[in-house]
């Protein structure tokens, strides 16, 4: 039996956990499309109330809060989109929305950052978003804060500076489909696993980064989400 990798594999993505010594192994990270009416505004969309959408992200292409990336390569507009990200703890399987919060382990700070030009470039020719959303250091992660700590996310400020300058300013109440719907619906199509991730959608005020830039993305009780975006290699 074949006991030895021909190269070394790639490391376990994980996220630490405010409170524990252990790490959260990642297993999936799927993206809510156009989960916030005015964002929808923006980019000349509306929100499709029948049926949220998704698409994935590469656990590959995770960075850690407080890291320096370079500027994406294949872009000259990377974009910044911050969102609550929630963690899944246990098994779902075609399960209701009342069911739902019993999966959550926890909730994190995120940033789905986007190469614009090439998403836009996808959608003219009625391609996929993948080169636009897929690619290293695409999803940008804060620690988890476990469900315990959290008592509700009714209210709670989600904000994202550039610089100091405030670029993105809302609640989650403003959430067209609420956690408890997403991880429902998508467990009609997958079987949701502890270490899954859900980037829940980004409000408005979405735009262009630069190398120098100093992101820091807030939620109200987590931990916050950094990143510098450093030269283009």
């Amino acid at each position: 039996m074949v006991s030895e990798y021909l190269f070394p594999p790639q490391p376990q993505a994980a996220l630490a956990v405010i409170g524990e010594r252990k790490l959260f192994p990642v297993a999936r990270i799927f993206c809510v499309g156009r989960n916030y009416v005015e964002h929808a505004k923006e980019m000349g969309n509306e929100v499709d109330r029948e049926a949220p959408f998704y698409f994935l992200k590469p656990t590959i292409g995770m960075a850690h809060s407080g890291a320096t990336v370079p500027y994406a390569p294949g872009t000259r507009d990377l974009h910044h989109e911050m969102e609550l990200v929630v963690a899944i703890g246990r098994p779902a399987f075609r399960i209701g929305a009342e069911e739902a919060q019993s999966t959550v382990y926890g909730y994190a700070c995120g940033l789905d950052m986007t190469r614009r030009d090439l998403q836009q470039e996808g959608k003219d020719k009625r391609r996929p978003w993948d080169f636009g959303k897929a690619f290293e250091n695409g999803a940008v992660l804060g620690p988890i804060t476990p469900v315990a700590s959290v008592s509700s996310l009714d209210g709670r400020r989600i904000a994202l500076t550039v610089n100091g300058e405030v670029r993105q300013d809302a609640h989650l109440d403003d959430l067209v489909w609420k956690v408890d719907e997403l991880i429902s619906h998508l467990s009609r199509y997958y079987h949701l696993m502890p270490g899954d991730l859900i980037f829940t959608g980004t409000p408005a005020g979405v735009g262009p980064v630069v190398a120098g830039d100093v992101l820091e993305g807030t939620i109200d009780g987590l931990e916050p989400v950094k990143l510098t975006i450093g030269p283009a290699e």
